[in-house]
């Protein structure tokens, strides 16, 4: 029996509450966070780890971690194609390698490898660039063969069915995967114990500002005042910046994903194919996590479809015909914020005091301690550090695209 359980057993002293009771909203905060995922909920914690910014309350229209935090496939990476994107994953993947410590939570981290396949000559160049890119900022990246994916991944079926052989692969050996929930309800934690407060089944209807600042946010539960808001609402962007009354380029799109039922591990690293619009690991309780492509439709919306889960097991099929007779057991949808430049819109805004997290696309959940620990430092200091510099609202109008869809590859 665990320690911790039979003491819990033999005590008479009950166990301290995860979160605590939520409460009254106050009337003003120093920092109101839109957005209970783990962006906004990774925001407060470091405002209140770094800065000592307490009077903070995030909230949430749900619940906590619902949105694409919960939706995604946990996959934690920095292999990216510009200089800007590998420096800021970069940073993500040593603050994931160290989060389960400083939030006293087990967070089911796991360094599997990262392996992105090229079925093309195109394909192996763009990876070769990505390596060599990855390699000058002192990221572990290379462009192996295909005996070393064989090696890795015994499993999987080079020839693809003789239709797209696999010609070499971009291994990543930091790439890794951790428990989605565990993150959101360990920044909730610690940020609440900070003082922070934490709001769900609120939603902000909207901002009250000003002359050219923001100065609080309108709910259906009452006008809250507030120093500074900060929005991290992923696929709800459009309406936070309508609310404010300045465009973005950001498109919605919906990413589905699924997951079969538990087998017996046999996966140990994580497979990507942009050539086939597949990608998979396995989890820690056995069920092989599937993702593919966005749907090509701009759409609000988190539906699943049957069509997306047919073409996902006949890609699937293609690296792994043994998995024929596996059930697929869950499928769901999320909502991609998508750039030009398939990279983030993160910092100050045209309207005074609100502060934006966004443009997200595919991969913001690998972003979530260094967006959340840069974007608290924005706010406390109103000006952006240099790792987001890059990422400004404004690099469209100056026509300083960042570049990245090289290394988004597909949806993950």
């Amino acid at each position: 029996m665990p320690h911790r359980l039979l003491r819990r057993a033999l005590s008479r002293r009950p166990e301290p509450r995860f979160f605590p009771p939520e409460g009254e909203l106050r009337d003003h905060y120093d920092v109101v966070v839109i957005g209970g995922g783990g962006h906004g909920l990774a925001c407060a914690h470091y405002l209140a780890r770094d800065h000592g910014i307490t009077n903070v309350a995030v909230l949430e229209a749900g619940y906590i971690g619902g949105g694409n935090t919960g939706r995604n496939t946990t996959i934690v990476r920095s292999n990216y194609l510009t200089p800007e994107g590998v420096r800021f994953y970069a940073e993500s993947v040593r603050l994931f390698e160290e989060l389960s410590a400083e939030l006293d939570i087990n967070l089911f981290y796991s360094n599997r490898g990262h392996y992105t396949l090229a079925h093309s000559d195109g394909t192996l160049r763009t990876l070769r660039r990505r390596a060599e890119v990855n390699k000058e900022l002192g990221v572990a990246s290379e462009v192996v063969g295909p005996e070393a994916v064989a090696a890795a991944c015994p499993e999987i079926d080079l020839a693809c069915g003789g239709e797209r052989p696999v010609l070499g692969a971009l291994h990543h050996a930091p790439g890794a995967v951790v428990r989605h929930d565990a993150v959101a309800w360990g920044f909730a934690r610690s940020a609440a114990a900070r003082g922070a407060e934490i709001h769900q089944r609120t939603p902000v209807t909207g901002l009250t500002v000003e002359g050219d600042r923001v100065t609080g946010v309108e709910t259906p539960r009452g006008r809250v005042g507030a120093g500074a808001v900060v929005s991290a609402v992923a696929g709800y962007t459009p309406r936070i910046t309508e609310m404010a009354g300045f465009d973005t380029p950001i498109t919605i799109h919906p990413l589905q994903a699924a997951v079969t039922e538990p087998m017996k591990p046999w996966l140990d690293t994580v497979i990507v194919s942009g050539d086939l619009h597949v990608y998979v690991s396995q989890s820690s309780r056995g069920e092989l996590v599937m993702g593919s492509a966005l749907d090509p439709m701009e759409l609000h919306s988190t539906r699943s479809t049957l069509g997306f889960v047919e073409d996902l097991a006949d890609h699937l099929l293609d690296l792994f015909p043994f998995l024929g007779r596996v059930k697929v057991m869950r499928q769901w949808g999320g909502m991609a914020d998508m750039t030009p430049d398939f990279a983030p819109i993160m910092g100050r805004t045209p309207l005074a005091g609100l502060y934006l997290d966004a443009g997200w696309g595919t991969w913001g959940f690998k972003a979530t301690p260094v967006a959340g620990r840069t974007l608290a430092e924005t706010v406390a200091r109103d000006r952006e550090p240099g790792l987001i510099h890059p990422f400004a609202l404004d690099r469209f109008a100056r026509f300083r695209p960042v570049g990245e869809r090289g290394a988004a590859s597909i949806g993950h």
